[in-house]
């Protein structure tokens, strides 16, 4: 007879209400260290490296350097002198942000790279679109190079928008 109780339980589905309280704290947390993060570097490179200047750390392959960027990311859009320019970059930040917190929300057992990857770009995209509201730019500082070629210049947000959305594409195309 007990045997028989034991094999008529259902396995339960999802995780409990502790244990997504705590996965949700986690992710806040993620988001808030890559939004303190960002500010925290922006603030030192904005106020020990002067505009424009150059400061090589790895010779040949890595710079510090003080530029603001008006436009989107890549500094796509950042030589347009449109007045619309930023309201737009900020609706548009906004939506997609809305649109995460939904996705976040809604969904009940997320695997552990999207949730990650969905924090990292939370924390990012509110410390780029924080500091675009503040000042109608963003601060980049991270020059990486070789010979010639420079990538573009972007920041700790940007980095957690890519390692972010990494990780959600790896989920997407190897997930279980």
């Amino acid at each position: 007879m007990q045997e028989s109780k034991i094999q008529d339980r259902k396995p339960k589905t999802g995780v409990n209400p502790p244990a997504r309280t705590i996965t949700r704290i986690l992710l806040c947390a993620i988001a808030v260290v890559v939004f303190a993060a960002d500010q925290l570097s922006k603030h030192l490179v904005e106020s020990r490296i002067p505009e424009r200047v150059t400061v090589p750390v790895v010779k040949g392959f890595f710079n510090l350097v003080n530029t603001k960027n008006t436009g989107a990311v890549f500094g796509m859009f950042s030589e347009s002198a449109v007045w619309w320019k930023t309201p737009l970059l900020i609706g548009i930040s906004v939506a997609l942000l809305i649109t995460v917190v939904m996705l976040v929300s809604k969904t009940r057992n997320l695997h552990w790279s999207m949730s990650v990857g969905m924090a990292l770009i939370l924390g990012g995209a509110l410390s780029n679109l924080f500091d675009r509201v503040r000042s109608g730019q963003v601060e980049d500082f991270l020059d990486f190079y070789f010979r010639s070629y420079h990538w573009y210049t972007f920041n700790v947000a940007d980095s957690a928008i890519v390692v972010g959305t990494g990780l959600i594409v790896l989920q997407v195309l190897l997930g279980e």
